[in-house]
């Protein structure tokens, strides 16, 4: 082979050689490798995805809605703080706590007005053997335990004398109540407990969560 036709061969090949690259440049995809569709997916579950609520600075869980907490103590099975449904009742309360144990007083939790509505933060006491009776959901004593000043020889209370206080301390007796009791001992007094309800001051039920700790006339 000639000189001329070496030259000639080498530069047909360079000729192929420069049109693949060009065909190379033409087909090849553009843009930036990290701009398809898979990029654009990963991006956005980065911006939408959800992130925990940080926790309460307290550490503790919130109130649930609809509910309190009471404290029922003395002679239950289980005493201690329960928490029960709002709008429930002594009788719930006392459930909640294992019902009575066997030192409950029987006798004196007979005054206790287990369909009483329960509130926030009360106190229910089921009242042991050789304890003064106690009917009322709160820490305040019961009405057994009032001072003398408004009851008989006896110790009970007399709707008649007593204090405002020592007859809302009454168990089943609530503030209405007691505004009727001492408006109507100032028209006339009461005869007797049985008085107070023919005349409207209070209802048969609240009779008969006061007898043995209350009296009149």
């Amino acid at each position: 082979m000639s000189r001329s036709d070496r030259i000639l061969v080498a530069a047909g090949g360079a000729a192929v050689v420069l049109a693949a690259i060009a065909v190379f440049i033409l087909l090849a995809p553009t843009g930036s490798p990290y701009s398809g569709p898979a990029a654009d997916v990963g991006a956005g579950l980065l911006v939408g995805t959800p992130t925990a609520a940080p926790p309460s600075s307290t550490g503790q869980p919130a109130t649930s809605d609809g509910a309190i907490f009471v404290d029922v103590e003395g002679a239950v099975a289980e005493p201690g703080i329960r928490e029960l449904p709002a709008g429930s009742r002594v009788a719930d309360a006392i459930a909640a706590a294992g019902g009575y144990a066997t030192e409950a007083d029987l006798e004196a939790a007979a005054a206790i007005n287990l369909a009483q509505p329960l509130s926030d933060g009360q106190q229910v006491r089921v009242p042991a053997v050789g304890d003064a009776p106690s009917g009322q959901p709160s820490s305040e004593p019961a009405a057994a335990g009032a001072s003398a000043e408004g009851g008989d020889a006896t110790g009970l209370v007399d709707l008649n004398t007593a204090t405002p206080e020592e007859l809302e301390a009454l168990p089943g007796i609530g503030p209405v109540t007691v505004q009727k009791i001492v408006a109507a001992r100032q028209e006339r007094p009461f005869t007797s407990l049985e008085d107070a309800v023919e005349r409207g001051v209070m209802h048969r039920g609240q009779l008969e969560d006061i007898q043995g700790v209350a009296t009149a006339g």
